[in-house]
C-alpha cells in the first residue's frame, strides 16, 4: 500500500475543518436595500406569514413576547429597520419611509412570502401604511399598533422636536422623549428594558427617523379596501377613529385596558389574543 505523505494528510485535515467550520455557522438573515444590510429574523413554519415592524429607535426584540405565541401556527418574521439594531445605517438625509417600506419588502422577498400581513408599532405603522402603498399585491392586512395614522406637526410655540434632540443636552433630551411614551402599566423592569433599547440607537438614527416621520410625504389620503386591525393604548391619543375609518374600509379598532404605548410589552397576553384572533380569520 503507498503511503499518503504527511504533508498532503495535512493540507486534506485542514480543508475538512475548515468546510466543518463553514457548515456548523449559523445561517446569517439579512436583506439588501440600497446597498444596506437589513437583519432580520424567522421562527414558526405556519404557511402564512406576518411581517413585525418596530417603531422609532427600537429594534426586532420590541416583539419578543410575542413570537412565541405567534410562531405556533404562523411563520414570523422580524427586522431591524435601516440604521436600528443590526442593520446598516444610511446616509445622512437619506432616512425616509419609502427606504423603511423598501427594507420591509427585500425582507418579504427573502422570506419568499407571496402575501404577508403587516404589524407595525409606532413609526412602525407609516411604515407598514407606506408599504401597502408602493406594494399593494404583497399586503393581505395591515395591524396598526398605536402608531400614527397621519403626520404630526409640531406643537405651537414649542421649538422643532428635531431641534430639541440635537446637541449637547439632546441625549437627554431624547431620553425625556422616551420616558413620556410611559404609562401606569409600564413597571420599572420594562421601563429599563425600552429604555435600554430605544437610547441604543445613534442619535443620526433618531434624528434622521424622526424626520422621515414627520415629513407628510408618507401620506396618501388613499382608501385601503384590505382589512385593518387598530390596536391602541387604553385611551390612546394617536388613535384618530374618524381618519381611520375614513381611510380603512374594512376596519376593526381596539383599545387595550390599562395600557401605554407599549401595549406588547405591558399586557402580551392580552395583546397575543387580539392579534392572533385577528389573524386567524385572514384567508391569504
Amino acid at each position: 500500500m503507498t503511503a499518503i505523505p504527511i504533508r498532503t494528510r495535512t493540507i486534506g485535515t485542514f480543508l475538512l475543518l475548515i468546510v466543518l467550520s463553514l457548515l456548523s455557522r449559523p445561517t446569517l438573515s439579512a436583506a439588501t436595500v440600497d446597498g444596506l444590510n437589513i437583519h432580520w429574523s424567522t421562527a414558526g413554519k405556519g404557511p402564512n406569514t406576518v411581517i413585525l415592524v418596530h417603531g422609532w429607535t427600537c429594534d426586532e426584540t420590541t416583539w419578543r413576547d410575542q413570537i412565541p405565541a405567534l410562531s405556533k401556527s404562523y411563520r414570523v418574521v422580524t427586522l431591524d429597520l435601516p440604521g436600528h439594531g443590526r442593520s446598516d445605517s444610511p446616509k445622512a438625509g437619506a432616512f425616509s419611509m419609502d427606504l423603511f417600506a423598501r427594507a420591509v419588502e427585500a425582507v418579504r422577498r427573502d422570506v419568499n412570502a407571496q402575501r404577508v400581513v403587516l404589524v407595525g408599532h409606532s413609526m412602525g405603522t407609516p411604515v407598514v401604511l407606506r408599504y401597502a402603498h408602493l406594494f399593494p399585491k404583497h399586503a393581505a392586512a395591515l395591524v396598526l399598533v398605536d402608531g400614527l395614522v397621519t403626520a404630526p406637526g409640531n406643537p405651537p410655540g414649542a421649538p422643532p422636536l428635531v431641534q430639541q434632540m440635537t446637541g449637547p443636552e439632546g441625549r437627554q433630551a431624547r431620553e425625556r422623549f422616551v420616558r413620556g411614551m410611559f404609562s401606569a402599566a409600564t413597571t420599572p423592569e420594562m421601563q429599563t428594558r425600552i429604555v435600554s433599547m430605544m437610547m441604543a440607537a445613534p442619535e443620526a438614527t433618531a434624528l434622521g427617523a424622526l424626520n422621515a416621520v414627520l415629513d407628510p410625504a408618507w401620506q396618501t389620503g388613499e382608501t385601503l379596501t384590505f382589512p385593518v386591525l387598530g390596536l391602541y393604548a387604553d385611551k390612546s391619543t394617536l388613535g384618530n377613529r374618524d381618519v381611520m375609518k375614513a381611510r380603512f374600509s374594512n376596519l376593526e379598532y381596539v383599545e387595550i385596558p390599562e395600557t401605554g404605548h407599549f401595549l406588547m410589552i405591558e399586557k402580551p397576553e392580552a395583546f397575543n389574543a387580539r392579534l392572533i384572533a385577528f389573524l386567524d380569520k385572514q384567508k391569504y
